[in-house]
């Protein structure tokens, strides 16, 4: 990007300048000349992924704040290479991956992201709790919880529930529900100028003010949800002081029982506390700026809330068509996968806990099995994705990839249910017979 490419406004220039000081001019520097950076984290839900992925992109250099995160382009895998169909990888801004690393998600855990859509901060919870626990992961605009589900699916998740509900009406079924709650607002974008340069055009100070008591509300409502003993992490792509340090100052004042918990994640500069209202220390909050450290602006405060209750929100649901399902995985499978079975009309589902969503709209109700359609079962794509080569009975290798995601037919001796492989990885079914695998490649996902 060359040099003045960005003009900045007037009003954000005189802040950054203030907030800033002698660093300005290598912030400005940043924003106009730095290459932007491009991150892809390889999925260790998904057996041999690292190994898979750094044969076929040779060495990558890490990020330092995500472990399983590194600085990659599309140009070597894209997101038509079959280890992003199959879900190895998940593409996302480097920065982005800092907060969930700053949560410290344990194997257990009943975590939330109230703000998930499209996926990636949702997907790295999802890697942290390694199958156990639960997810809920919500979005309240329609299509992009659509676009969130589809994320999960492809990255092979069980034990996720995608929610498209307000933060309040969450509130009111989950109250004191969760260890652990991902914030990441919706926010005035300026860390994504150089990323976005439309952003630019739509700043303004009241647009930061108007976000800054959005961002309050949302907040107001994460609270509830979180156990006594638990955790929240709080971040924006924005600099705007109003909607990040005077933010985790507002936390602090208004819920006397929680503190703000130092993040120590390398290459991540102290919050800018200073530009806070209040006495408050915040120099536990982070900040990621683009003259400091490879990637976008970004903001992180952690949260610990020291008292409160804890509340369970369960349901027993009765479904006549687990036995459906059981009769295809004892045929075709080499699992006994356990949960919650419950059915959305001819859509099974497998719940990772027996979670009350009743009244909840709900985009996905965990792990989607597939149609049960007069006794007889179709395996949904997402339940190939969510095996290793090891589960199925009948699996084929191909080295034709492209054919299998352009929905045509392949070659197969075998009989019945089978799983389209990739150098050892699922990436479909399809049904063989009479040495012809049908293919059952989604079609809205075909090439």
């Amino acid at each position: 990007m060359e040099n003045n490419l960005i003009r900045l406004p007037e009003r954000f220039s005189e802040r950054m300048k203030n907030m800033l000081g002698e660093e300005y001019e290598d912030f400005l520097g940043a924003i106009n000349s730095v290459p932007i950076y491009r991150g892809v984290r390889v999925n260790p839900l998904k057996k041999g992924a690292m190994e898979a992925v750094l044969e076929v992109t040779g060495a990558l250099e890490c990020i330092d704040w995500c472990k399983n995160g590194f600085y990659a382009d599309k140009s070597v895998l894209s997101g038509k290479h079959p280890y992003h169909v199959g879900g190895l990888v998940y593409f996302q801004e480097p920065s982005a991956m800092s907060t969930v690393e700053a949560l410290g998600i344990k194997e257990g855990d009943f975590v939330l992201d109230l703000c998930a859509a499209p996926g990636g901060k949702a997907t790295q919870a999802a890697e942290k709790l390694a199958g156990s626990g639960l997810l809920i992961a919500n979005e309240i605009i329609q299509k992009r919880a659509a676009v969130l589900a589809e994320n999960i699916q492809r990255m092979g998740i069980k034990n996720a529930v995608v929610t498209n509900e307000a933060p309040d009406r969450l509130a009111e079924k989950y109250e004191a529900f969760f260890d652990k709650i991902i914030v990441d607002a919706p926010c005035s974008g300026e860390g994504m100028f150089r990323k976005e340069p439309q952003a630019v055009t739509e700043w303004s100070e009241e647009h930061t003010l108007s976000c800054s008591e959005r961002q309050k509300n949302i907040l107001s409502s994460a609270f509830k949800m979180l156990k006594g003993g638990g955790y929240l992490v709080y971040s924006t792509c924005t600099f705007a002081p109003c909607e990040n340090e005077a933010i985790a100052a507002w936390v602090l004042e208004t819920y006397p029982d929680t503190e703000l918990v130092p993040i120590n994640l390398s290459s991540m500069s102290d919050a800018v506390s200073d530009w806070a209202e209040g006495n408050w220390d915040l120099s536990g909050a982070k900040r990621i700026f683009p003259h400091k450290s490879k990637g976008e602006g970004h903001f992180a405060a952690l949260f610990h809330k020291k008292a409160g209750a804890s509340k369970s929100c369960e349901k027993n649901y009765k479904c006549e068509n687990e036995h459906v399902f059981r009769d295809f995985e004892k045929e075709n499978l080499n699992t006994k996968l356990r949960g919650e079975f419950i059915s959305f009309g001819d859509k099974l589902f497998l719940l990772p806990y027996n979670l009350d969503i009743d009244k909840i709209r709900t985009e996905l109700a965990g792990l989607f099995l597939g149609i049960c359609k007069k006794g007889r079962f179709e395996p949904s794509h997402a339940l190939c994705l969510a095996l290793n080569a090891e589960d199925f009975k009948s699996c084929m290798q191909t080295s034709e990839p492209e054919k299998f995601f352009r929905g045509e037919t392949l070659l197969c001796e075998n009989k019945g249910w089978t799983a389209v492989l990739y150098n050892g990885f699922p990436i479909g079914w399809g049904k063989a017979s009479e040495g012809v695998l049908k293919n059952h490649f989604p079609k809205f996902l075909r090439f």
